[in-house]
């Protein structure tokens, strides 16, 4: 059984995976799959850097993130150049390998983490549930500014670029609520193993 998993940021949904992956899910990463076509020698860097040009690399022949970031993040028009090349191939990967999985190991629960999965949820048609990490938008926003040392005013603005988590929460087919102890949360996740593999 293949099933999405998702949330909004710094709403725990890497702890949610590897708690999954603990139990013996096998996993695949959105996250890992979008740096690793970003690496020298891969034809979506590539063709990246054909469209931005060299400047957005290094000496070493690496991205240049945080370049690749200033010239998108005031550009609506490049960011979607930017998608264009890079969330075909993303996808591709994604499901490559979710079938290698299925193939492997058919008896084994592969998740798929995927950030903005409900954003392009026709894009997965092979995900049977999707699974969605939850907390409560004030708690979000206390979480990321906590993680990753952001003025109040940065946390909201990356929150409102992403679809909001309410939102999220009524699409779910699976929720975990991520509020509360890492012991509930636990809980939530031994409970959805036993539906979806033991039972």
């Amino acid at each position: 059984m293949n099933i999405g998993l998702t949330g909004g940021i710094a709403t725990g949904k890497s702890t949610v995976s590897s708690m999954l992956a603990m139990k013996g899910a096998l996993l695949v990463d959105a996250d890992v799959i979008a740096r690793e076509v970003m690496l020298p020698g891969h034809p979506v860097l590539g063709k990246v850097t054909e469209h931005f040009g060299q400047a957005i690399l290094l000496e070493d022949g690496t991205l240049d993130r945080k370049k690749l970031g200033e010239l998108i993040f005031n550009n609506p028009e490049e960011r979607v150049v930017l998608n264009g090349i890079t969330h075909p191939a993303i996808r591709q990967e994604i499901r490559e390998r979710t079938e290698a999985f299925e193939l492997q190991y058919p008896d084994r629960l592969v998740v798929v983490d995927i950030p903005l999965l409900l954003e392009a949820r026709e894009q997965y048609p092979y995900l049977d549930e999707i699974v969605v990490v939850y907390v409560p938008r004030e708690l979000q926003l206390k979480r990321l500014i906590e993680r990753d040392d952001l003025a109040r005013e940065a946390a909201e603005a990356r929150l409102s670029s992403q679809m909001d988590i309410e939102q999220k929460k009524a699409l779910a087919d699976i929720l975990i609520d991520n509020s509360g102890t890492l012991a509930d949360t636990q809980q939530q996740v031994d409970k959805l193993w036993h539906r979806l593999v033991l039972q």
